[in-house]
């Protein structure tokens, strides 16, 4: 008598076999094991974030491409990103944001100045530290410069703002090197309404946010719904021709009445269109009751200022700051908790639609224990290897995800 002749016993025997072959997460790996598989597999992976705003912190500190200035992105204390770091933590190309503030838009030019300021800064960057970044515009760049051992800078423009009412400069921000544009950001803009604003202007899309829309599928740019409100994303999805993705959200279900985040039904179809979304790491875009304890003290804050007879900024604002912060010290989630979010978006659209989009030096003194800057996504991949997530899936959420809707928008676009 075989083992053939009893097949349930057959198969058993097989698929347990299976399953002690090749370190994909199994129960037979050790702790030490898994995370010592979790630091071979940031370096085999090419990891790309969808969201790193280091162009605009370096602005802000008044980043010049001089002597002086040249090794702010190679090695530095400041912030959430340098090149020294992201090696460590294997990442391979963050997508850097051309943040655009929502208040430049009211004055007419001004968005645009400084996204083409932001752009040139991060060209200068790549030009200035050639055997460390590059310039990337297309998937295939992405992974040429990852089997060559540089780091690729792709751009995104958070904000639609700087196309303002010309529908030509969509192309133009194409060859000037963009691949996503957020179509808006804190408030509506002429393209679309935004999350975080209360006055749906357009009641979603505008007639030209539609052209937009069109335009940036026609010239290869991805569509981000990061920011845009509900009706917006569903008036997109309805309209767009290939896969979107949401560069920097997370799921709602964990942050209840917080439209800034995707909900069960918004990943779904997100999954169902190919789509994917790069889990935001900031603490209150992951845990509700951190964000509205965020909100209480923000009230608590503003009353201790009024009492105290001063404005925020004038002279005392950071005695009575410091005084607050301990006696209320900040709170975070942890690593665990955007794993969670990663579970979520896997039970309602699958593996294939889940990405990584920290918002690294966007969220400023919020990000998880675990994850606080780019050396950390060791400890991100370690604890879905500890959740059961095979090689193939972390490799996926790790680029896989993105390069398939990139290359969906690029092959459409041409």
């Amino acid at each position: 008598m075989t083992l053939r002749q009893f097949p349930l016993l057959f198969l058993l025997l097989i698929l347990s076999a299976c399953s002690s072959e090749g370190g994909t997460g199994a129960p037979e790996m050790s702790d030490a094991e898994m995370r010592a598989h979790a630091e071979e597999l940031v370096q085999q992976f090419l990891i790309t974030d969808g969201h790193v705003d280091l162009p605009y912190r370096l602005k802000v500190k008044n980043f010049k491409l001089d002597k002086e200035f040249l090794g702010i992105p190679i090695e530095t204390d400041a912030g959430d990103f340098d090149y020294k770091r992201a090696v460590k933590g294997g990442l391979d190309a963050p997508f850097m944001s051309i943040y655009i503030p929502s208040g430049l838009q009211e004055e007419p030019g001004e968005s645009p100045k400084l996204a083409d300021s932001l752009i040139t800064m991060v060209k200068g960057i790549a030009a200035a530290h050639p055997d460390n970044f590059r310039i990337t515009t297309t998937p295939e760049e992405m992974v040429q410069n990852f089997k060559n051992g540089i780091m690729s800078l792709p751009m995104g423009m958070e904000n639609g703002s700087p196309i303002e009412d010309q529908l030509s400069r969509v192309e133009e921000y194409r060859n000037k090197g963009i691949s996503y544009i957020t179509l808006t950001h804190a408030k509506d803009n002429l393209i679309c309404d935004s999350s975080y604003d209360t006055t749906a202007t357009h009641g979603g899309l505008s007639d030209f946010g539609r052209e937009v829309v069109a335009e940036m599928n026609r010239v290869g740019i991805m569509v981000d719904i990061s920011h845009v409100s509900d009706s917006t994303f569903w008036q997109v999805v309805e309209m767009t021709d290939v896969p979107m993705i949401a560069s920097h959200s997370s799921a709602r279900h964990f942050t209840p009445g917080f439209e800034r985040n995707m909900s069960d039904e918004m990943i779904t179809r997100l999954g169902e269109e190919g789509g994917v979304i790069q889990i935001n790491f900031g603490s209150t875009f992951l845990d509700g009751n951190l964000r509205s304890r965020q909100d209480s003290l923000r009230d608590i804050f503003r009353e201790r200022l009024v009492e105290a007879g001063i404005e925020y900024g004038d002279e005392g604002t950071e005695e009575l700051e410091e005084a607050f912060t301990k006696e209320f010290p900040t709170l975070y989630a942890d690593v665990e908790t955007v794993a969670d979010h990663i579970d979520r978006v896997v039970q309602f659209a699958g593996v294939d639609h889940v990405g990584f989009g920290s918002d690294f030096d966007g969220v400023g003194d919020s990000l998880p224990t675990g994850l606080k800057d780019v050396s950390a996504y060791p400890n991100l991949i370690y604890t879905l290897l500890k959740r059961g997530y095979s090689d193939e899936d972390i490799e996926k959420m790790c680029s896989g995800n993105v390069l398939r809707v990139w290359r969906a928008v690029m092959a459409a676009a041409s």
